[in-house]
């Protein structure tokens, strides 16, 4: 009966911005709030440890932490997956059950579409899921050269500079096995630049590209693979041969979003209050990758809008007074290679156009990066873990 009386909060995904609301409330409020947390996986992964996988600087089960793990008071967690959302009776269908909420948070992400852009699955490989990474690590290894290509297939996809750093990474590898003479790097970006909304990351990027002979292909996306005359497409009618492609697949929002009618299509990112984050449905919040809020879809991003979202619920609890605007700022660490990491700090949405700074890549910043990880473990799960961090 008391939980029954208690708010209940439930919070669908696991990811940066569901981890951080959930700790936010879990810390503030304790045992007052039936905190409700459901994720379809195990566990949580950076995304950054996608390419240490991917290059073989850290193993797949390492990369995963366990949510298992999660001791909080007031919070329950399910593994499981969501089957139908009703965000005016803000009530989530899942195969443990039905949860009734008093307050939603959507943070389902993005999910991806291998199948949008016709032969990737049979003719290249994505490297944004960890199961992705862990057959490209045997895929390079087998690698002796020729074209590779980097290939975005989506206007909109997480993580901005993870493609601009998979091609400066694959330099270091092929040059340490002594393959780089043999093989060519190219880069297809939807973008006139690498990093849009910074000049001066996007300078430094491409200095690195001039330096290690990258090729930058701007402005066109990979329309479609042909695994029989090994080509990429090209948006923009080019084809581009290739002996190893990896592909970034086409991003979309998760089915079960769709249906709900958050959003009106697949790639249509539920609109949300730029200040709240609150949807079009009274008490239902959408924060992360999964909303259109305007900011990229990266876990900063998702946490400060998740920071924002907790502030909003605390405050209609307690009755305070509403707090800050979201303000749509984050920092990016941007993987350089030669074991060096740069630093973009944008602002999305304080002013009328986005402004940044960047600092440029150093070992002092890998450092840095590795607190990033090892803090957020340590305030999700209750403990330190440096793996989180331990390299870009």
């Amino acid at each position: 009966m008391r939980r029954l009386m208690k708010t209940r909060v439930v919070v669908l995904g696991a990811g940066f911005g569901g981890l951080e609301v959930t700790t936010i409330l879990a810390e503030a409020l304790g045992d007052a709030v039936d905190i409700v947390l459901v994720d379809k996986n195990d566990g949580f992964v950076f995304g950054f440890s996608k390419l240490d996988v991917m290059f073989g600087r850290q193993s797949p089960s390492s990369a995963v932490h366990p949510y298992r793990d999660i001791v909080k008071p007031g919070v329950r967690l399910f593994q499981t997956t969501v089957r139908a959302i009703d965000p005016s009776a803000r009530r989530a269908v899942t195969d443990a059950g039905t949860f009734e909420a008093d307050v939603m948070v959507v943070a389902l992400g993005a999910d991806y579409d291998v199948a949008a852009t016709p032969g990737l699955a049979e003719g290249g490989h994505e490297f944004y899921t960890v199961a992705g990474a862990t057959r490209l690590r045997s895929v390079l290894e087998q690698f002796k050269g020729g074209p590779a290509i980097v290939g975005v297939c989506g206007r909109t996809f997480k993580c901005p500079p993870a493609p601009s750093e998979t091609a400066l990474l694959l330099h270091d590898d092929l040059t340490a096995r002594g393959l780089r003479g043999a093989s060519e790097i190219t880069l297809v970006m939807p973008f006139g630049t690498p990093i849009p909304p910074s000049p001066d990351t996007s300078r430094a990027i491409l200095a690195a590209f001039g330096e290690r002979g990258i090729r930058f292909v701007k402005d066109t996306l990979v329309a479609s693979i042909d695994p029989v005359r090994k080509v990429a497409r090209l948006s923009d009618g080019a084809e581009l041969p290739y002996a190893l492609f990896l592909g970034v697949p086409v991003h979309r929002v998760p089915q079960v979003v769709v249906e709900s009618g958050l959003s009106a299509h697949p790639q249509d990112w539920v609109p949300v209050n730029k200040q709240t984050l609150e949807t079009s449905f009274p008490g239902v919040y959408a924060v992360g990758d999964v909303n259109g809020v305007g900011t990229p879809k990266a876990g900063v991003f998702a946490e400060g809008a998740a920071r924002t979202v907790a502030a909003g619920i605390l405050a209609r609890l307690r009755g305070g007074p509403s707090p800050d605007a979201y303000n749509g700022r984050g920092s990016c660490y941007v993987e350089f290679g030669h074991d060096q990491v740069g630093r973009v700090d944008v602002d999305f949405l304080s002013g009328p156009k986005p402004t940044s700074t960047f600092q440029a890549p150093s070992e002092a910043l890998v450092a840095e990066k590795a607190f990033f990880g090892s803090n957020r473990l340590q305030r999700w799960f209750g403990r330190a873990d440096s793996r989180g961090a331990a390299a870009p």
